[in-house]
């Protein structure tokens, strides 16, 4: 079993202005992909976001999956706290991600500024702050995530034959 954390990053979520909404869906997106999941976390962003990563971290989870933060507002600094937590950038997830939102028909799919990497063993996704978002960046993710969270842990690569 894949264990997960799901970090909500929107300032006015954290605040009480408004329900996370993103969240929700992603923790029922890593769960139809298999993972025991934890959250969501609902952080502001900036500096909480680096703290909850590296808790998540230091916990131990397989994956952590963030929404929200990554957009081109001042205030939207998740794809940075990330950088600052991870070993290794696996930018290969993040380009497939802003790919298949294109391909969806949404052109701000290219505008996100998400990240992919290790942290040690955990990998870290960040995904949209939209439900839609959300949705499009897991089923590209939920696709490789069991081979990625192998790989992590020092897994073998498959035998193609």
């Amino acid at each position: 079993m894949i264990r997960a954390l799901a970090i909500t990053v929107s300032n006015r979520a954290s605040a009480g202005v408004y329900e996370d909404r993103s969240g929700p869906v992603l923790v029922r997106l890593l769960q139809e992909a298999g993972c025991e999941v934890d959250g969501p976390v609902v952080v502001p962003d900036g500096d909480p976001v680096e703290k909850a990563l590296r808790d998540g971290v230091g916990s131990g989870y397989d994956v952590i999956v963030t929404t929200g933060g990554t957009g081109l507002t001042p205030l939207d600094l998740t794809p940075e706290m990330t950088r600052k937590v991870i070993d290794r950038e696996v930018p290969g997830i993040a380009d497939a991600i802003r790919r298949e939102g294109e391909l969806a028909g949404v052109p701000d799919a290219m505008l996100s500024r998400a990240l992919a990497g290790l942290a040690g063993q955990t990998l870290v996704v960040n995904l949209p702050g939209s439900s839609g978002g959300v949705r499009d960046g897991m089923a590209v993710l939920s696709r490789v995530l069991g081979h990625a969270v192998d790989q992590a842990h020092g897994g073998d690569h498959p035998r193609h034959h």
